[in-house]
């Protein structure tokens, strides 16, 4: 008798999830989640997906940690994988692994790899343990369930449609100050901007920036919400980009930390090293082309690091702004000739004025016009060449798909170096009589 109950029981329930889905939805979200859940478990796992996809991205993963073990191993098998990857983001590593151990290794892969994202994705900064609250839901009922959430929003609450889709946005404050029986959607601003986890950190920048938000949404591909880059995470993200920046420019790898083993650090330093070494034997024979002007004018030789020092500040200076400007969207390669052009004439105003210093403490150490003349002349053209180096070699790096951070430094010493040495003693040797 008990068992022709508890099948009719069953039966009732299956076509009541079958004729009228959104009503069960509302009374699943109400119930304890382990009696949802047992309830799930009993069911044809085709109407458990459908079931599942159309609760709340909230009360979902609850239940689902609520249900048999044989049928969440059906679910991982046969329901939508990106609605998996989904719900498996709301949970800790710990929960997640257990529950991909249900299943083969091949089909763990499979997930694994929809889960992760390239470094520097939307989707790498974003924290998927986020909460929705249904736009039709009043203002009493989202503060009962704001006491019930373990990770609870801060500033910003995110509003979805009966289809589960991202819809607006409603601010704390607003909700605070509302009526008990307001409807979320009464209160709630227009989605200001939204990004997807493919989307670079690049474009989370730019859109954080523009609109002033301190949480972005991130959405799936059916338009729900996959997770939030907060602006905490992001400030964090490109502290850690910078200093890895600042590592590579120097031909240190980003692997290479403070405490790394001595022979790992060697592995990774020599090879830059040996490079350098090269493009120094480089600037070293554009000197060797004037040992005789050098030899006759031995202050050369004392003003020659003046002018080398001098052209690799403004390069580095003018690699600095061109690279933050790529690394933000402020500017793309097709802007070149303005970055360039900007560059150049900056290191021209510069080197006027850091000429004429140079050229008047040159003459009261040296009592030599010419002497003045020369550094005068040579500093102006060294840093214009400088500032066009400074500018066009992370350009031309990054057109060619190489990182600029990798090689931009060497590079940038090498050309500035070679400009410095060869236009003061270019320019020596012509005006030589004038020494």
């Amino acid at each position: 008798m008990a068992a022709n109950v508890d099948f009719a029981v069953e039966s009732l329930n299956r076509q009541f999830f079958l004729d009228y889905p959104s009503e069960a939805v509302k009374e699943l979200e109400l119930f304890d989640p382990k009696m949802s859940g047992k309830l799930l478990s009993r069911l044809p796992i085709t109407l458990v997906s459908n079931i599942l996809e159309l609760l709340s991205p909230d009360a979902v993963a609850p239940i689902f940690s609520c249900m048999s073990d044989s049928a969440i191993r059906a679910l991982l098998k046969e329901a939508n994988p990106n609605f998996i990857v989904n719900l498996l983001g709301k949970f800790e590593e710990e929960e997640k692994a257990r529950f991909l151990s249900l299943v083969d290794l091949s089909i763990q892969n499979d997930f694994k790899t929809m889960m992760s994202y390239r470094e520097d994705s939307a989707g790498s900064l974003m924290d998927t343990r986020s909460h929705v609250f249904r736009e039709d839901m009043n203002v009493k009922q989202c503060l009962r369930r704001l006491r019930q959430l373990k990770y609870k929003p801060t500033r910003t609450l995110f509003l979805v449609n009966k289809h589960n889709k991202l819809v607006s946005r409603l601010e704390m404050q607003d909700l605070a100050l509302a009526e008990p029986m307001q409807e979320l959607k009464q209160l709630a601003q227009n989605l200001k901007a939204f990004v997807t986890p493919t989307d670079p950190r690049e474009e989370v920048v730019s859109k954080m920036e523009e609109f002033k938000l301190s949480s972005l949404p991130v959405l799936d591909l059916n338009g729900g919400l996959a997770g939030v880059v907060r602006y905490d995470a992001l400030v964090k993200a490109v502290e850690e980009s910078a200093s890895v920046d600042i590592q590579t420019m120097f031909g240190v790898s980003k692997d290479e930390r403070a405490l790394s083993k001595p022979m790992f650090a060697v592995r990774k330093r020599l090879p830059w090293l040996e490079i350098n070494l090269l493009t120094a034997f480089l600037a070293a024979s554009v000197v060797g082309l004037f040992e005789e002007t050098i030899a006759k004018f031995t202050a050369l030789a004392v003003l020659l690091p003046v002018v080398a020092g001098q052209s690799g500040n403004t390069g580095a200076q003018a690699l600095a702004v061109t690279m933050r400007g790529l690394a933000l969207k402020e500017i793309s390669v097709r802007q070149w000739k303005a970055v360039v052009f900007k560059e150049m004439w900056v290191g021209f105003l510069n080197g006027i004025a850091v000429a004429l210093t140079t050229a008047i403490g040159v003459y009261f150490w040296s009592h030599s016009v010419g002497l003045a003349m020369v550094i005068g002349i040579s500093m102006v053209i060294s840093m214009v060449l400088a500032g066009l180096a400074g500018a066009s070699v992370p350009i031309v790096l990054t057109r060619l798909g190489q990182d600029p951070a990798t090689a931009s430094s060497i590079v940038l010493t090498t050309v500035t170096d070679v400009a410095g040495f060869f236009s003061f003693l270019g320019i020596a040797t012509l005006l030589a009589h004038l020494l």
